[in-house]
C-alpha cells in the first residue's frame, strides 16, 4: 500500500510562502547583533547567514584566535555585529576596528557597537586606550569584570570596548570593557535561566562548604546548594569530606523557589545524578563473595561497611573475629578503617548485606585435630584464671582449659599456681572437640593414683634387683 502525501492547500502554501518573505524581508540596523551560521569561506572574507535575503560578510583576520588561526568550518555558529548595511550585502564585525573619523566613534556610541582598543599605559585611576587612532579612557574598574590588582598585566593588549561617554566631539571618550561582559552576561543568565528546570543536569564549581550542605556556582552569580544528605550516596557527615572548594561537580536540579527579595533558592543533588545504587541493576555483589570495603559506622550489635558508593552491609558483632571474643565492634573497628569481608547473605527488596569478617579471614580451627593431635606438648601463654582451671592461649584464636584437678595432681602445682597472665606454660593435649571448639590439657609429671601406677608398672621388670626381690619375698612370709 502506497504512502498517501498530504500536500499543502493553495492557502497553506500562500502563508508559507507570505511567512518566509516577512522573514527574509526582516530589518537588520547598524548595530544589531546577530547570530548566523558560517555558509562558505574564501581567503579573505567568510559568508554568514543572516536570516534575510542578504548574506553577512565578515573579514577573515577578524576570527583568527589568540594563536593566530583560523580555527571555524562551514556550518559553525558566530555571534557578530552589523557595521554597515547596502543591497548587496551586509558587513559583520566582531567590534569597530581600523582607522575610522571622530564619525565612526559617534556612531558606535550611539548604536553601541564594540570598538576595538588597545592599552597603551596605566594612568592615574585607570587606563589610556587607543580606539581607532583617538585617545580614550577605561577607568580601572571597567577594565574587567572582577577588580584587578596588577593593572600593569593588561598594558599591550587589545580587547574590545564599549563606549559609554563621547563628548567635546571626541576628546572626552570614557570606553568600559566591564560593560561588555555585563552584557553578555545577562544575554547568557536569560539563557541559562531558561535551562533551570526541575530535572536538568548541570555542571559547576564548589564555591564553598558549610556544615550542612555545598554551594555549587552554576553560573556567574548564580549559585544552589547541595544539602550534605545529597552529596553521595556514601554515608557524609561533612561536606568536606566529599568535595572542596574549587572542585568540578555535576549536579541535579531538585527544585527552584523564590526566596526573600526574590532571590532563587536552588536545590540540587550530585548523588541523584547517577540514581541510587541499589536500583540500577543487578546487583554486583553475590554470596560467597570476597570483597573490601570501609568501616563506615559502629553500633552495639555490629559494624557497618561500605562495599561501595551507596551500597553498605552488615558485619554482626558474633562475625567479626575467630581468634578473639569481640563484645563491642569498636574495641577492634574503627570508622574508615579497610576490611576484607565475605558476603554470606543479600538482600535485595530491603535493600540488606550480610558481612562477615572472620570468614573471610578463615576458620582457625578447621584444621585443629591435624595441628594439635592427642599427647602433643606445647608452650602455651596463661590467658585467664578461674577457679574451675586455667584458660592457655595456644595461638590467636584458640584457647584450651587446664582444669584444676590436673594442676593440683602435677608435681609441680605450686610452681603452676603462681603464675600470672602472660606466663607461658608447657601444656599436653589430652582431648579435642571441634564441634563445641574447646579443647582439654594437662601438664607433664603430674601425680598418679595407685591404680595408675599399677596400670603404669604392670608387666614391666622389676628395678629392685635380685636381692630385693629376696627381701621382698621375705617380708611377704613373715607377714603371712
Amino acid at each position: 500500500m502506497s504512502e498517501q502525501v498530504e500536500r499543502p492547500t493553495n492557502e497553506n502554501f500562500a502563508q508559507m510562502v507570505e511567512s518566509y518573505d516577512a522573514q527574509m524581508n526582516a530589518d537588520v540596523r547598524v548595530g544589531d547583533k546577530i547570530t548566523g551560521q558560517i555558509i562558505s569561506i574564501n581567503a579573505d572574507d567568510v559568508f554568514v547567514s543572516t536570516g534575510t535575503k542578504i548574506d553577512g560578510v565578515v573579514e577573515k583576520k577578524e576570527l583568527l584566535d589568540d594563536a593566530g588561526q583560523f580555527v571555524y568550518q562551514q556550518g559553525d555558529t558566530l555571534e557578530l555585529y552589523v557595521m554597515a548595511v547596502n543591497d548587496s550585502d551586509i558587513r559583520l564585525s566582531k567590534a569597530l576596528s581600523g582607522i575610522g573619523g571622530v564619525n565612526v566613534l559617534r556612531d558606535a556610541f550611539q548604536d553601541r557597537i564594540p570598538v576595538q582598543g588597545k592599552v597603551k599605559e596605566v594612568c592615574k585611576g585607570g587606563f589610556v586606550v587607543e580606539l581607532l587612532q583617538h585617545r580614550a579612557f577605561c577607568p580601572i574598574s571597567q577594565i574587567d569584570i572582577r577588580y584587578t590588582d596588577k593593572p600593569e598585566e593588561y598594558v599591550g593588549s587589545a580587547f574590545p570596548f564599549l563606549i559609554m561617554r563621547f563628548e567635546n566631539n571626541g576628546k572626552n571618550i570614557v570606553v568600559s570593557r566591564r560593560e561588555l561582559f555585563v552584557r553578555e552576561q545577562e544575554e547568557a543568565k536569560k539563557k541559562f535561566f531558561e535551562t533551570l528546570i526541575p530535572g536538568a543536569v548541570l555542571s559547576g564549581k564548589i564555591r564553598n562548604t558549610m556544615p550542612y550542605g555545598a554551594f555549587v556556582e552554576l553560573f556567574p552569580g548564580i549559585e544552589g546548594m547541595v544539602h550534605v544528605s545529597e552529596l553521595s550516596w556514601s554515608r557524609v557527615e561533612k561536606p568536606d569530606e566529599a568535595v572542596s572548594p574549587g572542585d568540578e561537580i555535576t549536579v541535579k536540579v531538585l527544585s527552584v523557589e523564590k526566596g526573600e527579595k526574590n532571590q532563587l533558592k536552588i536545590s540540587l543533588s550530585a548523588k541523584q545524578v547517577g540514581g541510587n545504587p541499589w536500583d540500577t541493576g543487578e546487583l554486583a555483589f553475590k554470596v560467597g563473595d570476597k570483597v573490601q570495603g570501609k568501616v563506615t559506622r559502629c553500633a552495639d550489635f555490629g559494624a557497618f561497611v561500605e562495599l561501595a558508593p551507596g551500597i553498605e552491609g552488615l558485619v554482626h558483632v558474633s562475625e567479626i573475629s575467630y581468634t578473639k571474643r569481640i563484645m563491642k565492634p569498636e574495641d577492634v573497628l574503627n570508622p574508615g578503617d579497610m576490611v576484607d569481608v565475605m558476603v554470606k547473605e543479600v538482600d535485595l527488596p530491603r535493600k540488606r548485606i550480610s558481612l562477615s569478617i572472620r570468614d573471610a579471614e578463615g576458620d582457625p580451627w578447621i584444621s585443629i585435630k591435624e595441628k594439635y593431635p592427642v599427647g602433643k606438648s606445647i608452650t602455651g601463654t596463661l590467658e585467664k584464671r578461674e577457679k574451675f582451671g586455667f584458660f592457655i592461649a595456644l595461638e590467636p584464636g584458640i584457647t584450651g582449659l587446664l582444669p584444676k584437678s590436673k594442676i593440683s595432681r602435677s608435681e609441680n602445682s605450686s610452681a603452676v599456681e603462681k603464675l600470672k597472665v602472660g606466663d607461658s606454660v608447657t601444656v599436653t593435649v589430652e582431648e579435642v572437640k571441634i564441634r563445641e571448639r574447646k579443647i582439654s590439657l594437662g601438664l607433664g609429671g603430674e601425680e598418679r593414683s595407685e591404680e595408675d601406677w599399677r596400670k603404669y608398672t604392670k608387666g614391666t621388670p622389676s628395678s629392685l634387683g635380685s636381692l630385693g626381690e629376696m627381701l621382698q619375698q621375705a617380708m611377704m612370709t613373715k607377714n603371712k
